[in-house]
């Protein structure tokens, strides 16, 4: 009897990618292993996409529109931003890796292009010019995807330390700082004891980053108005 095919879809290879990608990273995605993981020839998959960059490219308008339909914000321009930034954040940290992927891509996707033109939507009613609120928004939208991509490499970093027992023994780190000069060391020595490190990556860290950005698009409107 001749063994039947699995059923695919361009969904079914989207759910499987984002699950690799959950697992190991964005370094170790490929065509063959998420072939191997739906039951197809790696060629198969070239019948739904042309390369990798292509299923980049599908993952990243994916996340794009999730984040278009979730957003819900009818006040100024700077509670708009805050409301978009917070809703990027949280869409892009369900989903591994694609604060990488909405880097590594282009908006040559619909959902990707309705993605920049909301935040672009923001800043309509602003005294800036074209040039100034796409840069106002691009600078936002980088803070966003660094906060995101930055918390995930570190806590890949340290389940990697952990897991191979690459640790510092207990107190090591307090005997290297105490070693160290005022000069090299006293201001990360005083943080660290204060356990001012621990707030990297946090809604605190996150909320304060994002109050800097709009408080200087705040800045550079009212110099605008003033002209």
């Amino acid at each position: 009897m001749k063994k039947q095919q699995p059923q695919i879809s361009e969904d079914k290879i989207l759910e499987c990618s984002w699950e690799l990608l959950g697992e190991d990273g964005i370094e170790k995605l490929s065509m063959r292993r998420l072939a191997d993981r739906l039951g197809i020839q790696a060629p198969s998959l070239y019948w739904y996409f042309k390369s990798k960059q292509s299923l980049y490219q599908r993952l990243a308008n994916q996340v794009s529109r999730i984040i278009v339909e979730e957003f819900h914000s009818e006040g100024d321009w700077k509670e708009q931003l805050e409301e978009f930034a917070i809703m990027v954040r949280k869409v892009l940290s369900r989903y591994p890796c694609s604060a990488q992927l909405m880097m590594l891509t282009l908006p040559l996707e619909p959902d990707m292009i309705r993605f920049t033109n909301r935040m672009l939507l923001c800043m309509e009613a602003t005294p800036l010019k074209e040039g100034q609120r796409l840069q106002a928004v691009n600078t936002l939208i980088n803070f966003v995807l660094y906060f995101v991509l930055d918390n995930e490499q570190h806590q890949r970093i340290y389940s990697t330390i952990v897991n191979d027992q690459e640790v510092l023994p207990e107190g090591e780190l307090d005997r290297l700082l105490h070693s160290m000069s005022e000069t090299d060391a006293g201001e990360f020595q005083r943080m660290y004891k204060d356990g001012l490190f621990e707030l990297i990556g946090s809604d605190e860290s996150f909320s304060f980053g994002l109050n800097l950005i709009l408080l200087g698009i705040e800045q550079v409107i009212q110099e605008q108005e003033r002209k």
